[in-house]
């Protein structure tokens, strides 16, 4: 029904991925497997949303508040993480990290801690720092088992009296390590008992592959906490605009809700927006899950090319997010000289891990959100850049 493999032109679009590789790799005209968006159309069923309101013509303020939208949120819940939402408790934000960003300037004040699970995404550690607090690391580690969060560990950063949030990615990025119940039980009790607000970014939550579910942070959350996320990622429309989340606390949710609109005021939500996550999450799924598996495969032809080449890395593909978060450390490569040889030499554009802080070093984190005949150029190109050094 659904046709991934069909390459879309995006230069001269305004792309970031595309059109401004140049501003973090320093060339231009390089093949991009970089910042995570797609390389595909969004579903068919949103643009057919999208296009009968714009056909309406008149493009006036909106509001988030209406049962079509939030409907549509809980409707996704049910289906698909088979649990309910209290509808009070949500809200909406122009974007997941304005959203993260507000939580923060609410919950803490400048100079303390907030926590997050290293390496992280980036912009985790600029929304932390440019709001002036300061990053409080937990470091993952890598065993036959995946991505390990050392709960004890963890705690003793919680019992810091600095330490104010504790700001969750789950799914992680980049690694792509999917929270376990226990795992989400465990950390919920230790924010509780340490009175660490926690805000739990959602963003990946649709792209999980194990056996393992994803579950949503109201299902275990105590205390105050917040849950952020959108159809941006899932559905490729972050140029839209929008998220939503859930606030446990109505004080909580007042405070925020009051900064959206009297401080910044973005009450007014972009309505293409709302029309396209109502479209996604009512009618979106046959398109998700053909695309969820288009990824799949992606991931495991990266690990069939990669293994066949350098039998010592054994790469797997992550449990979530269509992003390769590949350990090369197995090589023993200087990650500069690995950069170098990708841009200069091959005219690729691959994320280096220590993007993500110095755990991410050794690493590289490629996004499979492309069509097949891109992505065999990239892990070729991978593959040429590794041997010439």
């Amino acid at each position: 029904m659904f046709d991934f493999s069909q390459a879309v032109d995006r230069r001269g679009t305004w792309c970031t991925q595309w059109d401004y590789v140049a501003d973090r790799f320093g060339a231009d005209d390089l093949l991009p497997f970089t910042i995570s968006d797609m390389d595909f159309p969004t579903a068919p069923c949103v643009l057919e949303a999208v296009s009968q309101r714009l056909a309406h013509g008149v493009l006036g303020y909106s509001r988030w508040q209406n049962p079509e939208f939030t409907g549509a949120i809980a409707h996704w819940y049910a289906t698909r993480f088979h649990c309910g939402i209290p509808r009070e408790a949500l809200v909406y934000g122009p974007s997941v990290i304005w959203m993260v960003s507000q939580l923060i300037r609410q919950w803490s004040a400048p100079d303390d801690e907030v926590l997050i699970h290293t390496p992280a995404y980036d912009a985790f550690w600029k929304t932390i720092e440019g709001n002036g607090r300061r990053v409080l690391s937990a470091p993952l580690t890598q065993s036959a088992h995946g991505w390990q969060c050392d709960m004890t560990a963890l705690e003793a950063l919680l019992a810091r009296p600095a330490c104010k949030i504790m700001l969750l990615c789950s799914p992680h990025n980049p690694t792509g390590k999917v929270w376990r119940r226990d795992e989400l039980e465990t950390m919920a009790a230790l924010c509780a008992r340490h009175g660490v607000r926690v805000v739990s970014d959602e963003i990946h939550m649709d792209m999980v592959w194990s056996e393992h579910p994803h579950i949503p942070w109201n299902a275990v959350g105590q205390g105050r906490w917040a849950l952020f996320s959108s159809a941006s990622k899932s559905f490729n429309i972050p140029a839209l605009t929008g998220a939503w989340g859930l606030i446990a606390l109505e004080d909580d949710r007042e405070a925020y809700l009051q900064a959206l609109k009297g401080r910044d005021g973005l009450s007014s939500p972009a309505v293409l927006s709302l029309v396209a996550h109502i479209a996604a999450y009512r009618d979106g799924a046959p398109w998700l899950d053909a695309l969820r598996d288009y990824l799949q495969e992606n991931l495991r032809f990266v690990a069939q090319r990669l293994n066949g080449a350098f039998a010592q890395l054994d790469w797997q593909p992550p449990e979530a997010t269509y992003l390769a978060w590949i350990d090369l450390r197995p090589l023993g490569l200087d990650d500069e000289a690995l950069q170098k040889a990708l841009i200069e030499r091959e005219n690729v554009a691959v994320m280096p891990g220590y993007t993500y802080g110095e755990e991410g070093r050794g690493f590289l984190r490629l996004n499979v959100g492309c069509p097949r005949s891109k992505l065999e150029q990239g892990v070729e190109r991978l593959i040429c850049a590794i041997r010439s050094l």
